[in-house]
């Protein structure tokens, strides 16, 4: 008996003596925003009305497929209720984006005058088609001072 007691007593006291730990060091941290001002003014010349279109697949509510590969940058394009998931690309922002650089592009813009969106969103449960349109008016920039 004593033999088979020996190996038990000995297993439970390594339980005792290793164990899990778990070290966390906290660090406060200042926020790395910061704000850039200027008094540079641009003299845009407005003209005609562009507008461009884009649209994308996702699957299983992430996995986007079938986009654009381009996009308009330096506009923080907002997804108001994406109904997507809280972390990962949004795909509402991406098609707007994908839409503004068309537009801008395809006239040869410098920017979008007033630029207006619209947005449809066809869910078919486990697929979702994300298609936007943006319509405004052709900025040209003539000059900065």
């Amino acid at each position: 008996m004593n033999k088979f007691l020996m190996p038990a007593a000995l297993a439970a006291a390594l339980a005792v003596l290793t164990g899990c730990s778990s070290h966390n060091i906290s660090q406060p941290a200042a926020s790395l925003t910061g704000d850039v001002k200027t008094d540079l003014k641009a003299d845009v010349a407005v003209g005609e009305q562009i507008s461009g279109q884009s649209e994308v697949n996702i699957l299983f509510n992430f996995l986007q497929f079938g986009g654009d590969s381009q996009y308009a940058d330096g506009v923080a394009y907002g997804g108001a209720g994406g109904g997507g998931l809280p972390f990962g690309p949004d795909p509402i922002s991406a098609v707007k984006s994908a839409a503004a650089y068309k537009a801008v592009k395809a006239s040869g813009a410098d920017l979008i005058v007033a630029p207006r969106y619209e947005l449809s969103v066809q869910d078919y449960v486990v697929f979702k088609k994300v298609s936007a349109k943006v319509t405004g008016n052709k900025g040209t920039i003539q000059s900065i001072r």
